[in-house]
């Protein structure tokens, strides 16, 4: 028997409405009150200072964002959107490039609310469609789309970590040649930092992150070791880390800066070479799987197909003694 009827089916769709239009409201007022945001702070500034300001995304609009005043919101209704391992968690949201306070609470809530929200909109598809829901397919239905709900979120950090990941690994070595000249020429660590960071903001923005952030860190007076290991800790990826260990190691020990850059530089380029080669070697391995899939049984079927055809024809008359 069902239990479906129509007034519920209204209901879910109305339901699977208002999230849409809540999530895409807050999004936009985010967006809005950004942009608004950073036209006065240009206003304020002077021409000389004014510098690219990168675009902020969904958790890179800190606590006066939309999404903060939600999860600020839901959190003093009594549910509590803390993760049970905090620390583990922001340093995933990190290396995706989601930097806020909030990060981690607004991740809780978006699994939160996706785990509600795929059941019903796959329930409403199902009834739409006109297919017959029982009570049995109803509750499976709800629980691939909570499945879904919890995992894809996370599928979500993780490609999107790789792929902040392999940018910033990329980009780094053209940023450290800009980087080499400005030093040669006789810049500071500090003005090389800025002046690579404002080139660079166009083509290697995830790096150009990174250096600005770093004389930022130096301009508000940290040590020139604190503001190489928060770049290091901000950047997540093993050559920048190594990069920043190799300056202060340089710095402590009083060597020249521009040897070292010029050395890691020449570094960075060798194994940006070994990666491509490595990817050039395995691409024989992958053709060849839908080579075998594909390709194979059609050659096959050409090939044999006209020696099958006279063996039917003579072959077989013949045994059978006509």
């Amino acid at each position: 028997m069902d239990f479906v009827t129509p007034p519920i089916l209204r209901l879910l769709v109305l339901a699977a409405v208002f999230l849409l239009v809540c999530s895409g409201v807050f999004t936009l007022l985010s967006r809005v009150q950004v942009a608004s945001a950073s036209r006065r702070a240009l206003r304020a500034l002077g021409p000389a200072e004014r510098a690219p300001i990168p675009e902020a995304n969904l958790l890179h609009g800190g606590k006066s964002g939309a999404w903060s005043r939600l999860v600020q919101v839901v959190e003093a209704s009594g549910l509590n959107l803390q993760d049970s391992k905090p620390d583990a968690m922001r340093e995933r949201l990190a290396a995706a490039g989601f930097s806020s306070p909030d990060a981690t609470r607004i991740y809780t809530l978006v699994r939160l609310t996706m785990i509600f929200l795929l059941p019903a909109i796959l329930v409403g598809m199902a009834l739409l469609v006109g297919f017959e829901l029982t009570v049995l397919r109803a509750y499976f239905l709800a629980a691939v789309g909570a499945m879904l709900g919890l995992y894809i979120p996370k599928v979500y950090l993780d490609a999107r970590a790789d792929r902040r990941t392999t940018e910033i690994t990329n980009g780094f070595p053209n940023c450290l040649d800009l980087m080499l000249v400005c030093v040669e020429s006789g810049l500071g660590l500090e003005a090389a930092f800025n002046r690579v960071g404002q080139e660079m903001a166009q083509s290697e923005p995830l790096v150009s992150q990174l250096l600005v952030g770093a004389v930022l860190s130096l301009r508000a007076g940290a040590t020139r070791e604190d503001a190489l290991r928060n770049m290091a800790n901000a950047a997540h990826v093993p050559e920048v880390r190594s990069f920043c260990t190799l300056l202060i190691q340089s710095d402590k020990l009083g060597s020249s800066i521009g040897s070292t850059l010029r050395v890691y530089a020449a570094e960075m380029r060798e194994r940006r070479k070994m990666r491509a080669e490595e990817k050039a070697h395995r691409l024989p391995i992958l053709i060849s799987i839908p080579l075998v899939m594909c390709m194979l049984p059609v050659m096959l079927g050409v090939l044999m197909l006209p020696a099958l055809i006279l063996v039917i024809r003579k072959l077989v008359p013949t045994m059978m003694g006509g």
